[in-house]
């Protein structure tokens, strides 16, 4: 896994957040701000300028940057969240000595590790861990099944957004929609909408590099 496809990647969770932040803005409305949209917007900012300017840079140092980078976006929680976890992800691929399938799948757990020590939130709080969680476990039983890292992607995307829809039914027990309870039912989170935005870009990003290799 070169650093070429981590920026491929990278660059197809940018293009899918950009073309869905008015419907994470929405989401958010229901029972936040309404700014979701404009943070992940900036946050998405903020890895296109670390690939711009680092494109021979290894994927240690790629992730490091674009972790540093996020934790000072501003707008609630999720840039600094999803800061650590880009930290966390560096970390560990700085010390893989190949990167396959389950190298890949630790990769993503040592962020969620990570991500973990900066919020007391658990799967059915409705925020991003519902749908983090399910995707890491899903890349890490698929990678054990054999499966390559595009087809462990595919499978934690749609373990993602399975996880992003659940938040629909729960109760909001953090940030500004903890105080609106049972009123939070209804409405998908939209933390846990970013992310599976995000892993469903990372797998249009694997997939326009194939079909470049194979075009």
């Amino acid at each position: 896994m070169e650093a070429e496809l981590f920026i491929r990647m990278l660059q197809g969770a940018i293009a899918k957040v950009r073309q869905q932040n008015s419907r994470l803005s929405a989401l958010d409305s229901a029972a936040g701000d309404g700014d979701h949209g404009t943070t992940m917007l900036r946050a998405m900012g903020v890895l296109e300028k670390v690939i711009a300017e680092n494109q021979t840079k290894t994927p240690c140092e790629l992730l490091s940057q674009m972790g540093w980078g996020l934790l000072n976006v501003d707008g609630g929680a999720s840039g600094p969240l999803l800061g650590s976890l880009f930290l966390g992800m560096s970390e560990a691929v700085g010390v893989a000595q190949e990167i396959d399938a389950n190298a890949f799948a630790g990769i993503f757990e040592a962020g969620l590790s990570s991500l973990r020590m900066h919020t007391k939130a658990r799967v059915g709080d409705k925020t991003l861990i519902d749908a983090l969680e399910p995707a890491v476990a899903e890349l890490r039983a698929a990678a054990a099944q054999g499966f390559s890292i595009p087809e462990c992607l595919e499978k934690a995307a749609q373990a993602a957004q399975q996880g992003a829809a659940s938040t629909c039914n729960l109760v909001a027990k953090f940030g500004r929609a903890k105080y609106l309870r049972e009123r939070t039912i209804g409405t998908q989170d939209p933390g846990a909408t970013s992310i599976a935005l995000i892993f469903e870009g990372f797998c249009d990003g694997l997939r326009n590099k194939e079909s470049i290799s194979h075009g």
